[in-house]
C-alpha cells in the first residue's frame, strides 16, 4: 500500500529516477541519530547526464531551476531507497546545500536553488521548508550545472 508521500508524488505526477550507485568511495546516504545525510546529487536522470555546463553562459536561470529540480528528485530517490521505500518516515527537510556551476558574472544562485527548494515543499509540505546555502562554484564534477546535498530528519 502506497504511503502519504507516494500518493502526493503520484497525484502530482512526479516521477522519481532510479537511485544511482555511487561513482567513487562513498555511500549515497548515511542515517545516524535520527538524521539522513545525503551525498551530493547531480543532474543525472536514470544514467543520462542533463544540464552540463555553466549557468550564465550555457544556461539561463529557468534551466538552472530545472537542473536543481533533477538533483532534488535524485535526493528523494536516494532517500526512499535508504528508508526501505517509506518516505513517510521523513519528519523534516533540515538543510540543502546547492552548488551552482557559474560563469564569473553569474549572481543568481539563490534563484537556481529555488528549483530544488520548491520541489521539497511541493512533496513534503511544511516539513519541506528548510535552511539552505546556494553557492556559485567555478566547476563541478563532470561539468554538471548543479549539485545538491541534503540533511533530513527521519523517524
Amino acid at each position: 500500500m502506497a504511503g502519504r508521500i507516494d500518493k502526493i508524488l503520484a497525484d502530482k505526477k512526479i516521477e522519481l529516477p532510479k537511485a544511482a550507485a555511487p561513482v567513487a568511495n562513498y555511500v549515497p546516504v548515511v542515517i545516524a541519530n535520527g538524521f539522513a545525510y545525503l551525498a551530493g546529487q547531480v543532474t543525472v536522470w536514470n544514467g543520462e547526464f542533463k544540464f552540463t555546463g555553466k549557468l550564465g553562459k550555457d544556461f539561463a536561470v529557468e534551466q538552472g531551476q530545472q537542473a536543481a529540480r533533477i538533483c532534488g528528485l535524485n535526493i528523494i530517490a536516494q532517500l526512499k531507497a535508504a528508508l526501505g521505500g517509506d518516505l513517510d518516515r521523513v519528519k523534516r527537510v533540515v538543510r540543502l546545500g546547492v552548488f551552482v556551476n557559474s560563469a564569473d558574472d553569474f549572481y543568481d544562485q539563490p534563484k537556481v536553488a529555488n528549483g530544488v527548494s520548491d520541489l521539497m515543499v511541493e512533496v513534503f509540505g511544511d516539513a519541506g521548508k528548510h535552511a539552505r546555502s546556494a553557492v556559485g562554484v567555478n566547476t563541478l564534477p563532470l561539468n554538471v550545472a548543479v549539485e545538491v546535498d541534503a540533511i533530513f530528519e527521519v523517524a
